[in-house]
This record gives structure tokens, sequence and C-alpha cells, in this order.
């Protein structure tokens, strides 16, 4: 893994510069998936003989779920993406390594942490919080990570499974931001941002549920477009 941020590989019109760009490329593609009309972009063999160095343009932080392929639901490709998953999206100083990656030696202008319904992660957590049972092995460590999350939603009377989801993504980009000064910065300095999203299993949607850093600077809004899809 090599940055090499000086030397482009894509040019600069075809990579998204800013947060809210990124996001809406991001979007279009979504749209494009989830209506059947994927055009595949940087996925034939010049791009993969093109590309040298990296520069995607957003770091993609997902839960490790087989039906969860970032290039795939928001129809990207090679280059585009800097991938970090682990299941429930959970973060550790790995996670928070690469990312930092993402941001500072790649320069990527977003981050998103990407959430999904039916999310097994979070079902085993509120098993083991209303059997009172453990599941075995290094499993164990994936209910206690995210114990905290289940009691602290059902102390506010959140309960449902999808629900506690949608709040884990949106505490995840907080958590993202609180432990990491160098994203935290990127952030406060405009060159990047941190959305929350969460993909519907069964029409492949994505929805918006956190965002930090966009819409802040004059002249570097989300747009009509990207607000329009936002509002969705």
């Amino acid at each position: 893994m090599r940055a090499t941020p000086h030397q482009p590989t894509v040019p600069a019109s075809a990579r998204p510069a800013t947060p809210a760009r990124a996001l809406r490329t991001l979007l279009e593609g979504n749209r494009r998936f989830v209506t059947g009309q994927p055009r595949h972009p940087n996925q034939d063999a010049a791009r993969r003989q093109g590309v040298n160095a990296q520069r995607p343009f957003a770091v993609v932080l997902g839960c490790s779920d087989s039906r969860l392929a970032a290039e795939i639901i928001f129809d990207r490709g090679l280059g585009d993406l800097f991938v970090v998953r682990t299941v429930g999206h959970l973060v550790g100083t790995d996670v928070l390594a690469s990312v930092e990656f993402g941001v500072t030696a790649l320069r990527a202008p977003l981050v998103v942490v990407l959430g999904h319904d039916n999310c097994e992660a979070i079902g085993s957590a509120i098993r083991a919080y209303d059997t009172g049972v453990m599941p075995p092995g290094f499993l164990r460590h994936i209910v206690e990570r995210l114990s905290p999350e289940i009691v602290t939603a059902h102390t506010a009377g959140i309960t449902e499974s999808d629900a506690i989801g949608r709040r884990h993504v949106h505490n995840t980009t907080e958590l993202l931001l609180d432990r990491s000064r160098p994203l935290a910065d990127a952030v406060a300095g405009h060159r990047s941002a941190v959305v929350g999203l969460t993909y519907q299993l069964d029409n492949g949607r994505v929805h918006v549920v956190a965002r930090h850093g966009l819409g802040t600077v004059p002249g570097q809004e989300l747009g009509t477009a990207v607000t329009t899809m936002l509002a969705r």
C-alpha cells in the first residue's frame, strides 16, 4: 500500500475534488444501481493498466456483510473507493489507522460509514441483551463491543433492530471524529467530510443518517442535486 498523491492516474475532472461532489457521485451511482442502469465505470482493462497510484475519492468504512459490496452498490470501479470493512463496522486502532491513511496520505475528500438493515451483528447483541447468553469464541467480542449501543438505545426507548443500526452508524461517525485527530482536523479544515449511510438490502437504496462537514463553506454547498437526494 503506497501513497503517491502527486502522481494522479485519473484526470482531475474525473475525480470529485470536494466532499459534496464526492457524496453526489456516490448517490448518483447508487441511483443507477437501484434503477438497474449501472455504467460500471473504471472497470475495464484500460483502467486496470492505468492505475499505478491510488487516488480514491472516498474512504468507505462498511460492515463486512457479503451483501454490502461498496463498488457494486455505488456503481464504481478500480481506484475509486478505499474500502475498510469489519463486522458491524466496529472501530479499532487498525480501522482508525486505515481511515487516517485514506484521508491524510491518499487525500480522499469524503469518509463514509456504511451500515445496513437486518444487521446480524446488531441482532446478536440484542439477543445477548435479551437472554443474557453470550455467543462463543471471538464472536463474544463483537457483542461486547456493541452492548453499550444496545443499552443506551433501550434506555432511550429504541428497541427495533434497524433503528438501533441507524443509531450505531450515526454514533460511529462521531466516534471516528472523536478518536482521530487527523480526521477531525481535515473536516475542520474543509478538506474532508464524514457521512453515515444505511443500505436497504431489499431495494438497494442508501439513506443518509449523519453528516459532518458538508455545506459549511461558501461555494461548497451540497447543491440542488445532492440536497434532493439527501431529502429522500
